[in-house]
């Protein structure tokens, strides 16, 4: 779910291409509006609460624009989840401050987890920013504002039990009008030794199960016909109505969702492996608009070192749900997180690590080196005994044992014929588009006539490529 990319609402793009300038979709403020400019660092989760922050900007009389310099208001969206997230978001608020110098009336504040984490810091030792706000503290956003419109510093990073933002409709401004993001949950109670995330996110809770479905109902109504149901870990999502007449665990959401319409396709992220069920993956073979996809972390392959990080798991617990999956959905794709170099990792227990890739047959990973955070179990408990060479030698071979399976993945796939969802042009070609089918895997294929985002087609795949398919519509 973890990535270093950049998405700004209204510009989406790797941060490599952000030189670049390329524009995907964007509403420009109303004339007159004070104009608000965010960006969001990391996770799926932070995008969608960008959406939040950009709605409840929206009731507070601001605009987005896509032009950080003509910009009242800059605001980013945080993760700490690495080192390397918090120094790209260093790297970008002195951008910001270079801005400010010109414009000293411009607004600059950090949101999410790296403001809880650094809280007064960013205001007072470091003085980047005007505001800092926690990702349970978005509402006070006009409060804070008005603050310091006034000369005065705003900081608010308390956390909530209750917070959801249930009633809140996003502003979805980066949008193709095909994909979008419905947050369930909020928070996480695992405490991996490794994760910032219940510091910077709160403790769990689940959102109202009605103005779940009701948002998809929205979205459908509107166009869009593939959503991602979001949450740090959504297979312990569960609601109980007000007068406990009701409870609904994640198969029962995910088949509330299902009956929305079946052209509007469902996926989620992130499952955990103690807690993803036989219920759920039944719910999953039942539906065909529920993609036959799950993303289930594993971070290490060896029972020793997930121990260690108090995954709660241990290495056959997770091959006996993987086997569980493909038993039950047979053309499921699984994909994965892995950290390279934990505390104290040997090269045995490393090689533990590239044998489970191997046998699960991941489709894709996210493969880090392990970063330490301060704050975390492991920070307190563990020496980060792992040279910094060691884990970029071991991440490279995860990383190449990785994409040989992914391309084996593919392989298989040439010569199948899929339903996709054409999401929008190719990056490469405007005469091609691009769409992912059922198992999340993205195809590039030649335009035809009458055929337009939004529309469900018949691929047959042609080629691949070690991360990309190639096909043709089959009318």
């Amino acid at each position: 779910m973890y990535d270093d990319n950049v998405t700004l609402l209204g510009v989406s793009k790797e941060i490599n291409e952000a030189k670049q300038g390329e524009v995907l979709y964007f509403d420009q403020a109303a004339e007159g509006l004070r104009k608000f400019y965010i960006e969001s660092y990391g996770c799926a989760m932070n995008f969608s609460d960008s959406e939040i922050v950009a709605s409840i900007l929206g009731g507070a009389g601001f605009g987005p624009t896509r032009d950080m310099e003509e910009a009242d208001l800059i605001l980013i969206n945080t993760c700490s989840i690495r080192e390397k997230a918090e120094e790209n978001v260093r790297q970008r608020l002195s951008i910001f401050n270079k801005l400010k110098r010109q414009k000293p009336d411009v607004l600059i504040g950090v949101l999410g987890c790296m403001a809880e984490r650094l809280k007064s810091k960013l205001l007072e030792q470091e003085k980047l920013v005007d505001i800092v706000v926690g990702p349970d503290a978005y509402r006070d956003l006009p409060n804070l504002l008005a603050k310091a419109d006034d000369g005065d510093k705003g900081i608010n990073v308390l956390l909530s039990r209750e917070e959801t933002y249930a009633d809140i409709s996003p502003l979805r401004l980066d949008s193709n009008g095909v994909i979008a993001y419905i947050s369930i949950m909020r928070g996480c109670d695992n405490m991996c030794s490794f994760c910032v995330v219940p510091f910077t996110r709160g403790r769990e809770r689940s959102r109202d199960a009605y103005s779940i479905v009701a948002e998809a109902q929205d979205l459908y109504d509107r166009g869009f016909r593939d959503v991602t149901l979001l949450g740090q870990n959504v297979d312990s999502y569960k609601w109980t109505s007000p007068d406990e007449s009701e409870h609904v665990n994640f198969a029962q959401l995910l088949e509330r969702v299902a009956h929305v319409h079946p052209d509007l396709r469902i996926r989620f992220s992130t499952s955990h492996p103690k807690d993803i069920t036989d219920d759920v993956l039944y719910t999953i073979q039942k539906y065909e608009n529920i993609c036959n996809y799950i993303h289930l972390p594993i971070q290490s392959g060896n029972s020793r070192i997930l121990a260690m990080m108090n995954r709660t798991y241990d290495r056959e617990w997770y091959m006996e749900r993987v086997e569980s999956i493909y038993r039950i959905i047979p053309d499921c794709a699984i994909s994965s997180d892995i950290i390279s170099g934990f505390c104290s990792e040997t090269e045995e227990e490393h090689q533990d690590t590239l044998s489970i890739i191997e046998w699960a047959k991941f489709s894709m990973s996210y493969m880090f080196s392990y970063s330490e955070r301060p704050g975390t179990p492991a920070a307190k408990k563990y020496q980060d005994d792992i040279t910094e060479d060691v884990k970029k030698r071991r991440l490279a071979e995860i990383v190449e044992k990785q994409r040989h399976i992914g391309h084996l993945h593919n392989l298989q796939d040439v010569g199948q014929t899929y339903k996709v969802l054409i999401e929008g042009n190719s990056k490469k070609s405007d005469q091609e588009f691009k769409g992912r089918n059922s198992q999340n895997k993205m195809i590039n294929f030649p335009k035809k006539p009458g055929y337009a985002p939004g529309d469900y087609v018949m691929v047959h795949v042609t080629s691949t490529t070690t991360g990309t398919l190639r096909g043709e519509i089959i009318d």
